[in-house]
C-alpha cells in the first residue's frame, strides 16, 4: 500500500510528490497524458518559481525577463487608447517554457523517490475505513492502486474533487492561448481590461515569440473575442489552446482521506487566474503538514495553505472586481497608481507595503 497516491503529474502534484517522496514516504503519480501536454496555461510567472523548481532549470527554462504593463482600457486597434504604464527597475516577473517547468518539477519528484507514471488516467477515486482506492486506465488496460490517502491534484475540472464529495470552485473562466512566432526581446506585458469580467494580454517570450490570450466567464463566445483580439493586433496565431480557470477555493479541500492541492482546490489568483505559486506553496504546507497514517492532520493542512493565502485571494477578488467598474473610475485609478510600483505580482497584500508606499513617495 501507497502512503499517497497523487492524481496529476502538474506543478503542484509534482512538488507534493517530490516533497513527500523526499519525507521518506512511499508516492505514486498518476498523469493522464505525457507531463505537461497539452499546454494550457500561460508561461508568465513571478521570479519566485525558482525557489521551487530544481536546480539549473532557470538556464533551460527562461525565455525572457518583465520589468512592467501596460494597461489599455481600449482594444490594441485604437490609436487614440492611453496606456498606463505600472514598472519597477529590476525584473518583476519571468516568462518561461511551461511545458519545460512541468517536466522540470515531474524529474525532481522522480529523482526523489517518486513512482511518477505517465499515461494513467485516473477513473475512480473511493474511500475506505483506513485506505483509498484509485482506480485508472492504464496503457495495459485498468489498474487498482491502494494507498492511506490521495492528493488530488488534477486541475479545475478535478475527478478527484467530485469522487470525494468536496464542493466546486466558486466560478470557472473559460482561458484561451495561442502564439505568434515572431520573436519579441520586450519587457513590459500589454493588457487590455476589454474583456467582459476579465482581461485580454500580450506577452513577449523573447525569441520564442509573444504569447496571446483572454479569459472570460463561461458562455461567451472565447474562441471569437480571441480572435477579433488578435485581428486587431494584426496577427494570425498558431498552437491554439484553451482551458478552464478556477476562482474561489470551495470552504474545505479535504474529505476522511483525501485532499486538493492547485487548481483543483481553486488556489489561484482572482486577479489574474494563474495559479502555479499558489499551488506548489499549498503542496509544501500539504508535505510538512500530512501524516497519512494520522487523518486527523489533514485539518493542519486546511488550516497552513489558508493562513497563508487567504488573504491575498480575497484582496485579489478586490482587485478584479475593478475589472467591471465604470471606464472613468478605472482610468482615474490606473491614472493615480500609474509608475513605478514596488508590488509582487502574487501578493495583493505587497500594495500596502513599504515597498509599494516609497515608490508612491518618489512620484510627488
Amino acid at each position: 500500500m501507497y502512503d499517497f497516491v497523487v492524481v496529476g503529474a502538474g506543478p503542484a502534484g509534482s512538488r507534493f510528490a517530490r516533497r513527500a517522496a523526499e519525507e521518506g514516504y512511499d508516492v505514486l503519480a498518476l498523469e493522464q497524458g505525457s507531463v505537461g501536454k497539452p499546454l494550457a496555461c500561460s508561461g508568465h510567472v513571478s521570479t519566485d518559481v525558482w525557489e521551487y523548481a530544481p536546480d539549473g532549470a532557470r538556464e533551460d527554462l527562461l525565455q525572457n525577463e518583465i520589468t512592467g504593463a501596460r494597461f489599455y482600457l481600449t482594444g490594441p486597434d485604437d490609436p487614440e487608447g492611453e496606456a498606463y504604464p505600472f514598472y519597477t527597475d529590476e525584473p518583476i516577473s519571468n516568462v518561461i517554457d511551461r511545458v519545460g517547468l512541468d517536466e522540470h518539477l515531474a524529474a525532481a519528484a522522480r529523482e526523489a523517490g517518486a513512482d511518477l507514471r505517465e499515461h494513467h488516467t485516473v477513473t475512480g477515486v473511493t474511500e475506505e475505513d483506513d485506505h483509498v482506492v484509485v482506480s485508472a486506465s492504464t496503457p495495459d488496460g485498468s489498474a487498482q492502486f491502494r494507498a492511506r490517502m490521495v492528493a488530488g491534484c488534477d486541475g479545475p475540472v478535478s475527478r478527484t474533487r467530485r469522487d470525494l464529495g468536496i464542493d466546486e470552485p466558486g466560478e470557472l473562466l473559460h482561458g484561451v492561448l495561442g502564439f505568434d512566432a515572431t520573436a519579441d526581446h520586450a519587457d513590459f506585458v500589454d493588457v487590455h481590461l476589454t474583456t467582459p469580467r476579465f482581461f485580454a494580454w500580450r506577452i513577449p517570450r523573447g525569441e520564442a515569440g509573444v504569447e496571446y490570450g483572454l479569459a472570460a466567464p463561461p458562455g461567451r463566445e472565447v474562441r471569437d473575442l480571441f480572435e477579433a483580439f488578435t485581428d486587431d493586433y494584426g496577427v494570425e496565431t498558431a498552437d491554439f489552446c484553451s482551458g478552464a480557470i478556477p476562482i474561489g477555493p470551495p470552504k474545505r479541500v479535504t474529505s476522511e482521506r483525501g485532499f486538493l492541492i492547485g487548481d483543483a482546490a481553486a488556489q489561484t489568483k482572482p486577479f489574474t487566474g494563474g495559479g502555479i505559486l499558489y499551488g506548489m506553496t499549498a503542496a509544501d504546507h500539504a508535505a510538512d503538514t500530512v501524516d497519512p497514517e494520522r487523518p486527523k492532520t489533514l485539518k493542519r493542512y486546511e488550516k497552513a495553505w489558508r493562513s497563508d493565502l487567504s488573504r491575498e485571494i480575497r484582496l485579489g477578488s478586490v482587485l478584479r472586481r475593478a475589472y467591471s467598474l465604470p471606464e472613468p473610475v478605472q482610468s482615474a485609478g490606473l491614472r493615480a497608481f500609474s509608475g513605478e510600483i514596488g508590488v509582487h505580482m502574487d501578493r495583493p497584500s505587497s500594495l500596502f507595503s513599504r515597498g509599494q508606499l516609497r515608490a508612491l513617495l518618489s512620484r510627488s
